[in-house]
C-alpha cells in the first residue's frame, strides 16, 4: 500500500477509536440517567402514596357542612 492509503487508514482507524470512546461515554451517562430516573420514579410514587393517605385521614376527621350564610 502506499503512503496515502496508509495515512487514511490511520485516520479512520482513530476516528473509529474516538468515536467508541463517545458512544461509550454517552451509554454512561444514559445508563446513570436511567438509574436517576427509576430512583425518582420510586420517590414520586411513594410521595404520592403518603398525600393520599393523608387526604384520607384528613377528608374523615372534617365534616361535611354547609357554611352558615347558606
Amino acid at each position: 500500500m502506499d503512503r496515502e492509503t496508509l495515512a487514511r487508514i490511520e485516520r479512520l482507524e482513530e476516528q473509529l477509536a474516538f468515536q467508541t470512546r463517545t458512544v461509550e461515554d454517552l451509554n454512561e451517562v444514559v445508563t446513570r440517567q436511567a438509574d436517576q430516573i427509576d430512583a425518582l420514579n420510586r420517590r414520586l410514587a411513594a410521595l404520592v402514596e403518603h398525600v393520599e393517605e393523608l387526604e384520607d385521614a384528613a377528608a374523615g376527621s372534617v365534616p361535611v357542612t354547609k357554611p352558615p350564610h347558606y
